[in-house]
């Protein structure tokens, strides 16, 4: 299995953007890496937008996005996914307590979904009925992308700090970022699960077309794909803003004295709630880098 932290960054990522891609519309933010300078920085630090997972052929990391990781004396992810106990926190934290995965749906209803596991993942969800349901969404998610390879930023990013000694943190704990699903009602998770399985082969059309606007490094549209799909509707400020404005306080402390190279998922950057625009407003000069 994938390291557990990726393929619950990948809920956070697919949840948001179950919408037409094709009706976002860009306003011109066409970078996904951003230097963040002034306010008496004695150092520049750097930002990247992350997909936190994509097909190898598609995976890329620029000789520029190269120099600005070098540059960094720490790096910061959502989670420190560097820590060697974190698979075991999350999954601790993913297991149903006193109830089943079954207990959510009827009857018919988990004979469908028993089905599609079992065909399409290869795993029945026997094996996976002690786990929350967003567990499932999770694993399904890699499934939407057409290909066997896959790569992450995140991990590519753990793999060349540990080559160069940087130390890797995470702008929330573990705890922090399952709090988001732990307040989601495990029916609700239900509901999306079952209805990612009906939808399957739409899901894939919109993961594969939301790709292609990550591919144009199209910040804007696909932030707009985000606040339009219907998933996000009253969960705005758990899944998105909270979390960016909790941020903000850890990355202005951490880069006073050091250069840091921070990597979050992309719908976090951009919008007047996104972590661009908040620390635009905290005084830093935030420019894209071409």
């Amino acid at each position: 299995m994938k390291h557990l932290s990726i393929l619950f960054a990948a809920f956070f990522m697919q949840h948001l953007c179950n919408s037409n891609a094709s009706n976002a519309q860009s306003n011109g933010n066409n970078a996904l890496l951003w230097k963040i300078s002034g306010n008496e920085l004695n150092k520049p630090s750097y930002v990247y937008g992350t997909i936190h997972m994509i097909c190898a052929a598609d995976f890329s990391i620029s000789d520029v996005l190269k120099q600005c990781f070098n540059a960094a004396d720490k790096v910061y992810l959502e989670v420190d996914m560097d820590d060697p106990a974190m698979n075991m926190k999350m999954l601790q934290l993913s297991m149903l307590q006193g109830k089943k995965l079954s207990d959510f749906f009827s009857p018919e209803d988990y004979s469908k979904m028993n089905s599609f596991f079992r065909d399409s993942i290869g795993m029945p969800l026997t094996m996976l009925n002690a786990m929350k349901p967003f567990v499932l969404f999770s694993i399904l998610t890699l499934k939407t992308l057409p290909c066997s390879q896959q790569e992450s930023y995140e991990m590519s990013f753990v793999k060349m700090a540990r080559e160069q000694n940087k130390e890797v943190l995470g702008l929330e704990t573990v705890e922090d970022q399952m709090k988001v699903f732990d307040d989601m009602p495990d029916s609700v998770q239900a509901q999306m699960l079952l209805r990612y399985v009906n939808e399957f082969t739409q899901q894939k059309k919109d993961f594969a077309e939301m790709i292609e606007l990550y591919k144009n490094k199209d910040l804007d549209a696909l932030y707009k794909q985000i606040m339009s799909s219907p998933d996000i509707a009253g969960s705005e400020e758990a899944l998105l803003f909270n979390r960016n404005k909790n941020w903000i306080p850890v990355i202005e402390s951490a880069m006073k004295n050091e250069s840091l190279f921070i990597a979050v998922g992309a719908g976090h950057l951009a919008g007047e709630q996104g972590v661009l625009n908040l620390l635009k407003e905290k005084g830093y000069k935030i420019e894209p880098v071409k």
